[in-house]
């Protein structure tokens, strides 16, 4: 969760596919996506008012850098479709590979992870990103690569294989998690 300042993707907004293009045109777990999705429940009733209270808004846009191969996408991205729907905010998908110049403007611990949820403004200017997860679920992998900075060590993969799991268990069974990715989105929103 971040505030960017100064950061414009004028050039992207209109330029990328729906929500539900996005999803018709998934190879890889669209079955999984489109279930937790259609499944989607609110976590409690705040929520709901609050994304509802954005049709109001008509001055945010919403970018969203993913892939369907992304484990991150697949989980955090339905609570999030259905929450900027609720609100009526126009949303562009880019996918990460036909946008490698964005992706390069948003990294996360210097490497490329998505998704990445980027509100603008209707001009293109960024006003916050979200992601590539919930920052409990987020905060093992902050912690090993503040720890690692050396890829080349012999333990490297082996310890991020650990942090992989601990971030699996985190995310836990079921749709909980989505709680908190839509507190945060909500908290991000909140500031602007």
């Amino acid at each position: 969760m971040a505030i960017h300042m100064a950061k414009s993707v004028a050039d992207k907004l209109g330029r990328g596919i729906s929500p539900r293009a996005f999803m018709d045109g998934m190879t890889k777990n669209k079955e999984t996506f489109v279930s937790l999705y259609e499944n989607f429940e609110w976590p409690g009733g705040e929520d709901r008012e609050f994304f509802e209270s954005l049709r109001f808004r008509d001055d945010l846009r919403c970018l969203i850098l993913m892939a369907d191969w992304c484990g991150d996408c697949v989980k955090n991205i339905p609570p999030v479709f259905r929450a900027l729907e609720a609100g009526e905010v126009p949303v562009d998908v880019l996918i990460k590979e036909e946008h490698p110049d964005t992706m390069r403007q948003f990294l996360t611990l210097g490497g490329e992870s998505v998704p990445v949820v980027i509100f603008t403004d209707t001009g293109g200017a960024v006003l916050g990103t979200w992601g590539p997860r919930p920052s409990h679920v987020q905060e093992p992998m902050v912690r090993f690569k503040q720890e690692n900075p050396d890829r080349n060590a012999p333990d490297y993969q082996e310890k991020l294989a650990a942090v992989r799991e601990e971030i699996r268990r985190r995310y836990g069974e079921g749709t909980g998690y989505q709680a908190d990715v839509l507190r945060e989105i909500r908290e991000l929103i909140s500031g602007f």
